[in-house]
């Protein structure tokens, strides 16, 4: 599976050598460009992308302002021109964040890091001994999956608890997530929240139709919905 990128940039040059570095990876297939803040906002719209090389100054806004509208399971690499915006590039969640012009093995590089950010089709999907990168507001970090113990949905981002009481806030899907991680490992237990099981302690009824998780290493108790409930049991009684 190939990953979808956009190229939102007003210099018809620097997309096209956007272009000819993406070439070098097989991997990657240019799915639309936009060269202004108007035309990039429809394109961003579309949910058809995995990927977007943004710059930050464009004709009729910048690229921060695009940012809300980039959906929530794809990536953004800023390439620029200005080193100033580096940190605002960061504290708006970005991958990665490219000076023009872009040296090529910067570029592989910056390849790397989405290929670990970006949720593994089903084919590749994360197993129980693996390693995901996280990336989010308090910088990047490379976890093991065994120690995420939950993840929360948070609008366009996702919140995710380890065992050691961590918490990260990256933009991710909750689906995205489900997707990836293990399922031999995780469960859906809310609408808005997956649960590792091999750190389950203990199953509480609410009331007939909800209940609470307790897993190793959370304060606090994942809440548990009614559609969910009694595969949960059957799966917990399993493991035991």
């Amino acid at each position: 599976m190939k990953i979808r990128t956009l190229l939102i940039d007003d210099e018809p040059a620097a997309r096209a050598e956007l272009r000819w570095l993406l070439s070098a990876h097989p991997g990657y297939e240019v799915v639309g460009e936009a060269a202004a803040f108007g035309p990039a906002r429809l394109r961003l719209a579309r949910p058809d992308y995995d990927l977007v090389f943004l710059d930050i100054q464009l004709v009729g806004g910048t690229g921060f302002d695009l940012v809300p509208h980039v959906a929530p399971a794809a990536r953004i690499i800023f390439v620029t021109a200005f080193d100033r915006f580096a940190l605002r590039a960061f504290e708006a969640n970005a991958l990665d964040y490219l000076l023009k012009p872009v040296a090529t093995e910067r570029f592989a590089a910056s390849l790397a890091r989405v290929a670990a950010a970006l949720p593994a089709p089903p084919s590749l999907a994360l197993r129980p001994d693996d390693v995901v990168h996280i990336s989010g507001d308090g910088g990047s970090r490379f976890v093991p999956v065994t120690e995420i113990c939950a993840v929360f949905s948070n609008e366009n981002y996702s919140d995710v608890l380890l065992r050691n009481g961590d918490r990260l806030i990256t933009r991710r899907t909750l689906k995205s997530w489900e997707d990836s991680l293990p399922a031999a490992l995780f469960m859906r237990v809310h609408r808005q929240a997956l649960a590792n099981l091999q750190h389950a302690q203990a199953l509480r009824r609410d009331t007939r139709e909800t209940g609470e998780l307790r897993l190793a290493g959370l304060r606090e108790p994942v809440p548990v919905s009614r559609s969910y409930l009694a595969e949960l049991e059957t799966r917990l009684a399993a493991r035991r």
